[in-house]
């Protein structure tokens, strides 16, 4: 019985929840500066967020890729996908009552709720797919949906080489989760481009659940990471409102303190 504990922790892919770690920590710091500089008025916090805001999508892109490498390993992935919808929405809800100038409509746990629901409908299909092959194909879609959303300029195609740009009369809200149509929601993460980080993360997890990676992944090298990563949904779901009572008091004890 040990023996067989023992094995199946040393098959445990440390890299990969040490890389999804460091990508959460820097979304919880992002978060961080966001809050103290336009929640509570710290220009440090503005300042940071400012000088992050070019290298967000690039963290954001690793934890979405990631959690579509996650899909190959997971075991019910409808279970999975619809938990975390019911966990979005309920934010969604208590966001619309109690912090209504902040409220998501369609953020990260969103995005990754419905990406998963559609992987497990459409993995028959993405099965037959070579993962090189499927790494390619997502990589080109990826470049060329990046600029769907209206934030990014509303066109399908390549910038400064071909583009197409996409009519108002598509923009509609309702199709705000797929990157089209204007709302106001504080976390955005739409359906295009994203959905083609998530598989491409599928199709390299195809090499993950084959055990085809290579071996120096498997070993641990900072426990810390590890340890985050294996709960990072929990410390994305708590980190926001832990973040906000923290600044609260901080901010309540520097007006005490000058009083």
């Amino acid at each position: 019985m040990c023996a067989r504990k023992v094995f199946k922790n040393d098959r445990r892919i440390h890299f990969i929840d040490e890389m999804r770690g460091f990508a959460i920590i820097l979304m919880v710091a992002f978060h961080t500066f966001y809050t103290a500089g336009y929640l509570f008025d710290a220009e440090w916090g503005r300042f940071l967020f400012q000088f992050f805001v070019p290298v967000e999508p690039f963290f954001a892109g690793m934890f979405i890729f990631i959690s579509g490498i996650s899909c190959r390993l997971s075991h019910s992935n409808i279970k999975r996908g619809l938990l975390l919808l019911v966990v979005a929405v309920l934010i969604t809800v208590l966001l619309s009552i109690f912090m209504p100038d902040e409220i998501i409509i369609f953020g990260i746990l969103h995005f990754l709720a419905v990406s998963i629901l559609i992987f497990a409908l459409i993995r028959p299909i993405l099965d037959r797919i070579h993962p090189v092959l499927g790494l390619f194909i997502c990589s080109a879609l990826l470049l060329i949906t990046w600029w769907v959303p209206n934030y990014q300029g509303g066109f399908i195609g390549i910038k400064g080489l071909i583009t197409w740009q996409i009519p108002e009369t598509v923009k509609q809200p309702w199709l705000y989760p797929l990157g089209l149509g204007d709302m106001v929601s504080s976390d955005y993460f739409p359906i295009l481009p994203w959905i083609f980080c998530f598989l491409g993360g599928s199709f390299f997890g195809v090499w993950a659940a084959r055990r085809q990676l290579p071996n120096w992944m498997n070993k641990q090298r900072i426990p810390l990471l590890s340890k985050t990563g294996r709960y990072s949904l929990i410390i994305y779901i708590l980190h926001q409102p832990v973040i906000y009572a923290v600044c609260y008091s901080v901010k309540k004890i520097i007006l005490l303190v000058n009083e």
